[in-house]
């Protein structure tokens, strides 16, 4: 482990992988020529695809599947729990066996702008582009751009802005 990097010995790095001081790595995977900026925790079970960029202060929640040539923003998290509660039914604190782990899908080539919010059990389709600040509640289609809070369907990529 160097100096203020957390990086768990079950983590796989792929080749030319950039990383940043001040990360938090576990469980995870990071594939080649992937740039992680400072203040990331990918958790494990997640996944970073190749030529991808997470820029800094980004949460990857277990569960995450980032495909490959991804860029995300700065501060972007991803949500894994559809209804998160710190307490058990007995009262006690919550652990792994309280909660299903939701999968999020993000599909090769697309971007998510700066402090946006992705809930869990959404794909994100290839090329796609959500815009600054959205939380993206459901399905983005592939080549679409969506924004807002829900994120909305704004137009496909190749459409003219009208």
């Amino acid at each position: 482990m160097s100096e203020f990097q957390a990086i768990a010995p079950s983590v796989k790095l792929g080749k030319d992988v950039k990383l940043s001081r001040f990360i938090n790595l576990y469980g995870c995977e990071i594939g080649d020529e992937t740039k992680i900026g400072a203040f990331v925790e990918i958790q494990k079970n997640s996944r970073v695809g190749r030529c991808c960029k997470i820029s800094s202060h980004t949460f990857v929640c277990e569960g995450v599947d980032i495909e490959d040539n991804v860029f995300v923003g700065h501060s972007v998290t991803f949500i894994n729990d559809v209804y998160p509660r710190a307490t058990a039914s007995g009262g006690g604190l919550q652990t792994e066996a309280d909660w299903k782990v939701e999968k999020t899908r993000v599909c090769e080539g697309a971007s998510i702008g700066s402090g946006s919010t992705i809930l869990c059990n959404v794909t994100i389709g290839e090329n796609a582009i959500v815009g600054a600040g959205s939380v993206v509640t459901k399905d983005v289609p592939p080549n679409a751009i969506v924004a807002g809070n829900p994120a909305k369907f704004l137009r496909f990529v190749n459409e003219e802005k009208k």
